[in-house]
């Protein structure tokens, strides 16, 4: 599939360099650096196609990773593999900088020799990589039979991603739902556009080899509950706290880590797993119905003659008045000709920056149905530009304790059938944050 990968510094030299089939040679690693790297004009494309060979690369702040290939090869399948090599290598040695490379260059190469072999993806799970590849080097001479047997077991059996013989005091789960919740609205407050990104983050803490049972408050779930098919979760509550009581959500689209068995998910919409140790996604999902806003931006600006500007900006929490709203940040853009502001809040801190050409309210807590407002002057320098101001969007960040695409966590059961403990016996965890995406307002 892929016919080789290189590593290359700022400068386009190459600091790792590996060729898996003879279709590539020396001049692709030249071609890259004088038609990407060093181009005169900015390469925005992730592909980029150079004397019949494709070239697939992506950018950790001042390093390239690049795959090349002769072939018609999936593109997806590459970029998933590149960005699964840089997920295994910031868990092994932290951010990936120049340093770091050159630091631990001959752990890359050990890893790389485990992850393809002739161009195709093998084992890039980074809990069974680091039962045989350490900081140290490749573990082997020492080790007894027993231990080689069972990370080749690992390696090569059905679960991959755990290995057996994990034993833990307490068995403890952790389960983050993160939502991002990205918004354009117009001036008289209709939505333009709603989306949410969401992730279900989890780490366990869990003995042997259990099997983890996961339910939401999925539409298609809730709708064969009506009609009178039974599930899991009939009478259970829910786990941790929403803000709504919307009973269900609709899924638009989402994607499992790989330990999910997606046949079951299929058929009967559970989500049943063995769960890799220590941390990971178990899935990504998008919604764009029935949205919670959780806040409501109301703008007023008003020009005063050709040298002044009054704008008066309220926004409005809508959330449970016992949750609240944290690290609210609401960013009113100014003209370019602006010469001074004076600004009046409510709540919170504002202050004028220049060089960001804005003004930047701060307000560190807001409870749940309450409202504020900024009020401002702006003062300008006479122009002789005819062009009106654009008038660019209100843009807001903030953290809520919900998650406001509705979406609940309705059970999460653990069966343990070798060891003796059950699902009563695990301490079970779990959180929602709700932050801004680009959640804009015009003005």
């Amino acid at each position: 599939m892929i016919g080789g990968l290189f590593i290359y510094n700022h400068k386009g030299e190459v600091l790792i360099s590996r060729v898996y089939r003879d279709d590539i040679g020396r001049n692709a690693v030249d071609a890259f650096r004088v038609n990407v790297i060093h181009a005169r004009q900015q390469v925005r494309s992730p592909v980029t196609n150079i004397a019949r060979t494709s070239f697939f690369h992506v950018k950790r702040s001042n390093i390239w990773l690049a795959a090349v290939t002769k072939q018609n090869v999936n593109a997806a399948m590459v970029f998933e593999f590149l960005y699964k090599m840089c997920d295994v290598m910031t868990a092994y040695f932290g951010k990936i900088s120049e340093e770091n490379i050159k630091n631990n260059f001959v752990l890359i190469y050990e890893l790389l020799d485990e992850i393809l072999d002739f161009g195709y993806p093998q084992n890039s799970e980074t809990g069974a990589l680091k039962t045989f590849i350490t900081q140290q080097g490749i573990k082997g001479q020492h080790q007894t039979k027993e231990e080689q047997s069972q990370i080749t077991s690992q390696v090569t059996g059905q679960i991959g991603w755990r290995r057996e013989g994990i034993k833990y005091r307490r068995n403890e789960l952790f389960l983050d739902v993160l939502e991002s919740v990205n918004l354009l609205m117009s001036p008289q407050g209709q939505v333009l556009s709603a989306h949410v990104s969401g992730r279900v983050v989890m780490k366990s803490y869990l003995s042997g080899m259990p099997e983890c049972k996961f339910g939401m408050n999925d539409k298609i779930v809730i709708d064969k509950q009506g009609k009178g098919g039974t599930t899991e979760d009939t009478g259970k509550s829910d786990l941790g706290g929403g803000s709504s009581g919307k009973q269900s959500i609709a899924i638009d689209d989402c994607t499992f880590h790989q330990c999910v068995r997606l046949s079951k998910f299929d058929s009967e919409r559970s989500i049943s797993f063995i769960p890799p140790d220590g941390e990971y996604e178990l899935m990504r999902y998008r919604t764009t119905k029935d949205i919670i806003l959780p806040f409501r931006v109301i703008p007023l600006v008003r020009e005063v003659g050709r040298t002044k500007l009054e704008v008066k900006v309220v926004i409005k929490s809508n959330f449970k008045p016992s949750l609240l709203a944290q690290k609210i940040e609401v960013r009113i853009p100014t003209p370019l000709n602006t010469s001074g502001v004076q600004v009046i809040c409510m709540k919170g801190k504002a202050k004028y920056k220049a060089s960001e050409n804005a003004i930047v309210w701060k307000i560190k807590r807001m409870a749940g149905m309450k409202e504020s407002q900024i009020s401002a002057e702006i003062e300008l320098l006479p122009t002789n530009d005819k062009k009106k101001w654009a008038r660019p969007p209100i843009s807001m960040n903030f953290e809520v304790p919900f998650a406001p695409s509705g979406l609940k966590v309705r059970y999460l059961k653990v069966f343990e059938s070798k060891l003796n403990y059950s699902d009563h016996d695990v301490i079970k965890w779990v959180r929602y944050i709700g932050r801004s995406g680009i959640y804009e307002t015009r003005c």
